[in-house]
């Protein structure tokens, strides 16, 4: 089976893992400051705060931003259950934003509607959490201008697009978003095997995500609420969580980061790859907007399917019997069971449902061989031209 997704390790990867494993800090050690300062340095950001997995990070930046009970947090309903979960772990209530038709992103325009109204009703979001699907970004220009105008704050949900650039600038640089949230998953571009980041440009934040990823205590004489009893002391002073990563995860993190290069570049000569070879089939290929570069963390197509003979799941199911490992990015988080209790329903956001009939997520990764991609290509153009 040719999966969709996987990681890409070597020797130097587990040397990574083996030096810190006979070193003095397994955990709460200094291979993670030196992972946190790379990734800053790599998306030229002030500061990057390090935890256990992105999900954690979504939540953390949620509380970090002063979301909470009786708030509103907005995002897509064309992404993972974390970049919505996150606004209801803080106690607020979420709302979604159709896709682009073109980009399958959060439509700025449709975002730009919704918020006037939003306005006029009292009920504008505290929090825009702005997915970069597949790895690229929204278009964060217009998100930023919306900010301002109507005083929500932007946390880019970038765990799809490590290495990715929009307006000529990295994703996590802090011009167009108050913090950005990163995944380091086997199946992202590159991995701690489990793992997230929140980078940012503002101190204040900084201070405070890193409290939160560690129950909420402090050493900081300046955070007590009383002086220091001695060498020992700290306090506890906000409600926080065991969100840590461990010195383990960090090596191979910061050693993936070394190859993070090669990784985007050969994702792309795939990607490339793919558009030349699908050119001819009726398929909706995935389309950039002018200021982003994506990473490609996947490869979707839509079937066009007024032009083919097999329905969607035959078309699905038929790759996987072939031994192509497809997957569907993703179910509109509106009509899961848990998004529908709370009012949701079928046809609240119309382009987002056809995206869902009609997208396959196909095999991308930096270690897929062009012959296999060329075995992806044939399989899949034998069961949508089949008569």
């Amino acid at each position: 089976m040719i999966p969709y997704g996987r990681q890409s390790l070597d020797q130097a990867d587990i040397d990574a893992v083996v030096a810190v494993l006979q070193s003095d800090w397994l955990t709460q050690g200094p291979t993670i400051e030196r992972f946190e300062q790379a990734m800053a340095e790599r998306c030229q950001a002030d500061f990057a705060v390090a935890v256990c997995n992105a999900t954690a990070a979504l939540h953390i930046a949620c509380l970090a931003a002063g979301l909470g009970p009786g708030d509103r947090l907005w995002t897509t309903p064309n992404t993972f259950l974390a970049s919505a979960n996150c606004g209801r772990y803080c106690g607020a209530e979420v709302d979604f934003v159709d896709i682009d038709p073109l980009t399958w992103n959060l439509d700025a325009y449709t975002l730009a509607s919704k918020l006037e109204i939003a306005e006029r009703d009292g009920k504008l979001p505290k929090v825009l959490v702005a997915v970069a699907f597949s790895g690229q970004s929204c278009d964060m220009r217009m998100l930023a201008e919306l900010a301002e105008r109507y005083g929500f704050t932007v946390i880019e949900d970038a765990s799809h697009a490590v290495g990715a650039s929009y307006a000529g600038r990295a994703v996590g640089c802090g011009e167009f978003a108050a913090m950005t949230v990163f995944s380091f998953h086997p199946v992202k571009i590159i991995t701690s095997a489990e793992g997230g980041m929140v980078l940012t440009n503002r101190p204040e934040l900084a201070e405070r995500l890193q409290r939160l990823r560690s129950h909420g205590m402090t050493r900081d004489p300046a955070q007590m609420t009383e002086p220091s009893h001695g060498p020992w002391y700290y306090q506890q002073v906000e409600l926080g969580f065991n969100y840590r990563i461990t010195d383990l995860q960090a090596a191979l993190g910061l050693s993936q980061l070394n190859k993070l290069d090669g990784f985007i570049e050969r994702r792309r000569e795939l990607a490339a790859r793919y558009e030349r070879l699908l050119a001819s089939l009726p398929l909706t290929l995935p389309c950039t907007q002018p200021e982003a570069e994506s990473a490609w963390h996947l490869y979707v197509v839509r079937l066009q399917p007024e032009r083919i003979n097999l329905s969607h799941r035959q078309v699905f199911e038929g790759l996987r019997a072939a031994g192509v490992g497809v997957n569907l990015h993703y179910i509109p988080l509106h009509l899961q069971p848990y998004y529908r209790d709370l009012g949701f329903a079928e046809g609240d956001f119309p382009e987002a449902e056809r995206y869902y009939a009609e997208a396959i997520s196909l095999p991308l990764f930096p270690l897929l061989s062009d012959e296999q991609q060329d075995y992806v290509v044939e399989q899949l153009r034998r069961l949508i031209l089949e008569e």
